[in-house]
Parts: structure tokens; sequence; C-alpha cells
């Protein structure tokens, strides 16, 4: 008999006040009990409309049904045909407007937990698990990937089943792209991000990480002099968008991806650090998508007192709800309908406060959101050490400053056609290089989608 319960197995956490000081993951998984009872809440539905929601299309019910058989290796492997990181997917997605937005579950009670068992399928995987997997025997046809992010490793782990020799190009000197740099060790622990790298690696995928293509190689000679017979660009978004308000340039305001990059791959919160970070005691974080909730909540990790400032109001908040009731958990301040419009400064150069003003919402904008406007007169201001600017990213110019008639549009996001195609022969190109910043999961689908294409174009 399914377990018709409405709610959902509570995932166990750190607590609130114990985690705000650590950097240790705040979600401890399910056990097997739980896991097990979670996957008794599926149905099983014969048109499966949780897959349709999934962008790599795991096959969602026949993992949870092997789930309910105690079967966790079979589950795993029913993942890993379609989800070359597994691990990751199960922590970072936003099932909540995904896989399990279309939970029939979800119509009169909370939908399955599809990524709690995701993660626990993974987890248990990793923890038993101790055979490689096979490498598939090599075709000869050598596949060049530019970024180490998750549409790159997704692109490069589909090529590598299928026999082609991937080799991965890293502008870091770390693998992972945004895996590593931008998401907190409290929410992917960069262990389990190197353990999907490791498997990679042992599919035949080779990894050139202090590579800036564009710059070290072009794409033309990964091409025409190292013997790549395609290329895929999954290098990402990390042009950083700021307000261009008085006093952005003072000492203490970062853009949320040079902090979040200097916390994550740098340490640059240690003592000993080489590139040490100003720990903000008073710390104000705009904008309100999950990197500012990320950014936030390094801050307090980091011991400071953190305002979140959002134009808007917490029901347009675009952070998954998760995150915000985390963040709001540990101590977090939201400033809702408030905008910056300078910032000060001190004698020596650093920021001393922020100037903002109230707001309220007006007709809705193109976007069908309602419009932020500003309240005439109701300016103050919110004392500050350190601001960090969390407004979005764009495409890096690179790629496109380098690589002879390749077309983006007017955001920089290289053009693509459906299939991942862009305007120069042989290179193809995915993820946030093509939509700037979104999320982990439509960025792999992408890599998914551009490898098949790859393999058409190249088996002609």
């Amino acid at each position: 008999m399914p377990n018709m319960s409405l709610k959902k197995n509570v995932m166990p956490h750190q607590d609130a006040d114990v985690r705000n000081k650590n950097f240790e993951e705040v979600a401890l998984g399910y056990t097997v009990e739980q896991a097990i009872d979670e996957a008794e809440r599926c149905l099983n539905c014969k048109h499966k409309p949780c897959v349709n929601g999934c962008p790599v299309m795991v096959h969602i019910p026949e993992f949870i049904a092997k789930i309910r058989e105690k079967d966790f290796e079979g589950a795993y492997q029913i993942i890993a045909q379609s989800s070359s990181l597994p691990a990751v997917c199960g922590r970072v997605c936003p099932q909540e407007s995904q896989c399990e937005k279309y939970c029939v579950r979800g119509i009169k009670g909370e939908p399955v937990g599809i990524g709690r068992l995701e993660r626990f399928v993974a987890d248990y995987h990793n923890a038993h698990c101790t055979e490689k997997p096979v490498k598939p025997e090599s075709n000869g046809i050598k596949v060049a990937v530019v970024g180490s992010g998750p549409s790159g490793l997704t692109c490069a782990g589909d090529l590598a089943k299928k026999g082609y020799e991937v080799t991965v190009f890293e502008a870091f000197h770390l693998a992972g792209g945004v895996l590593v740099y931008g998401i907190p060790e409290f929410r992917l622990p960069k262990t389990i991000v190197q353990k999907e790298i490791d498997t990679l690696k042992d599919l035949g995928v080779k990894i050139e990480t202090n590579m800036v293509i564009g710059k070290v190689i072009s794409i033309e000679e990964l091409i025409k002099e190292y013997g790549f017979k395609a290329v895929f660009v999954g290098s990402g978004a990390g042009l950083p968008k700021f307000m261009n308000i008085p006093g952005e340039n003072l000492n203490g305001v970062y853009s949320a991806n040079e902090f979040l990059t200097r916390i994550n791959l740098m340490k640059a919160y240690r003592e000993d650090s080489s590139t040490p970070i100003k720990k903000g005691k008073k710390v104000v974080v705009v904008g309100g998508g999950n990197v500012a909730m990320d950014a936030a909540r390094c801050a307090k990790r980091l011991g400071g007192d953190v305002h979140i400032v959002y134009r808007r109001t917490l029901d347009e908040l675009p952070a998954r709800k998760e995150e915000v009731e985390h963040a709001m958990e540990e101590g977090i301040i939201f400033d809702l309908l408030t905008n910056p419009v300078s910032i000060k400064g001190n004698e020596t150069g650093w920021v001393d406060a922020v100037t903002c003003i109230k707001m309220e919402l007006g007709e809705p904008d193109a976007s069908g959101r309602r419009r932020p406007v500003a309240i005439e007169g109701s300016e103050f201001d919110i004392e500050a050490d350190v601001v960090i600017m969390a407004l979005g990213t764009s495409p890096n110019p690179l790629i496109k400053s380098t690589t002879e008639g390749l077309e983006v549009n007017k955001h920089g996001g290289i053009i693509t056609d459906e299939f991942g195609a862009t305007s120069v022969q042989a290179v193809y190109a995915g993820g946030d290089a093509v939509t700037g910043a979104a999320t982990v999961i439509l960025a792999m689908g992408a890599g998914k989608t551009a490898a098949k294409a790859i393999d058409e174009y190249l088996s002609k």
C-alpha cells in the first residue's frame, strides 16, 4: 500500500544557530527508513508527469520504485542513465519548479520529495560502491569542451560514454565551474563535486585546468591545430552586473561573483589566505536570487550582521523558498521594498553606509511582475562596512571577441539553434554562456542536448 501522507518526510538539518557559524552542509540527508517511507508516497503514475518537468528526463518513477525495493544501487544506475551529476542535482536543483511541480501528490498535499530521494540514492552509491565505471572503447574522435561547469561536464560525460576522446578546458585551477566557485560548501560540499568529476575521469575525460580559451588557445586553434573535430562552449556567465550608483567603486564593495569565488574557491576567509577578504561586521547584500542568499549566508558565517535589500516583496523574491527560509532562520534581515541609491564612504575610502529609498509596487512590467516605484522623500541609511552586489551575471565576452563569426545576442549570450549549434561550424554552446545565469539542471539539459547533436554531426 502506498504511503498517503500529505506531507514529505522532513529533511534533517543542522540547527540554525549552529550552522550559521560553520560551513558544513546544512541538510543532513534522509536515513534509509526515511527514504523508503518517502518512496512509498510515489503513485507510479502511468503518464509520469514528473519526468516531463525534468530537463534531463530522469526516469523518476523507476528509480523511486527501486528505492521501495531497497535496491539503492539499482536506483542510482537508473538515474545515471540520464544524469551525470546526481549527487549535485539532488542538492541544488529547484525541484519545486520542475519535477515536483508536476507530481500528482502535490495536488492535495506536498509532492514526493524527488530531489531528496535523488540525493539519498547518489550518496548511498558514493558511500558503498567501490567499482569504477568501465571506460568505453575509444572511437578516436577528439572533442573539446570549454568550461567545466554543469553544462560542460554533462556534455563531456555523455560524449565519453559514446567513445569520444573528450578534453575539458577550465580557466580556474580547479574543475567544477559554478559548482565549485559559486555554490557554498554548506549547500554543496566540494567533495561531492570532486567525486562526480572523478567518475567522468574514469570514463576517459581529460581535464586541463588554468586554460583560458580565447587567451591561451583560441577555438579556431583547437580545431585547426589540435585536431578537435567539434567544440562545446559551456563557459558560463561570469561577468557581474552593477547598479552604476555613486560609491560602487569604494573599498568593501564586491560583486557576489567575486565574493563567492574568493570564499568558495580561494578560502579567502582563512587567516593564512594569500588573498584575504574583508569579514564585514555589517553587511548589505543587494538582490533577491539564489546567489544573493548564498552571499548573505556566507557573510553571516563570517560573523556579520547581514541585511538583504530587495526592491520588491517576499512574494516576488526569485530565490528558492527553501533557501529564503534557511536564510531567515539563520538570522539574516530582509529589507523588502527597498532599493539602494548610493553608497557612502569614510575618510579611508571604505564603505560606511548604504543610502536606500523605500519602494511600492505599481503596474506590472514586461515580465508580468508589478514594477517597483520609489516613494519620494523616504531615503534612509543602513550602516555597512561591506556591500555585495548580487544582481546577476552575463556571459564573459572573451569567447565572442576571439572567435570569428560567432554570433551573440544583445546580452552577450551565444546564439544557438535548438540543438546547441552556433553560427560557426562544429562549434556548439549551452548553459549560462547562452542563456545568461540560470539553474544547474537547465545547463545540464543544454549540455545533454548538445552532446547528442555533436554525436549526430560527427557520425555523418
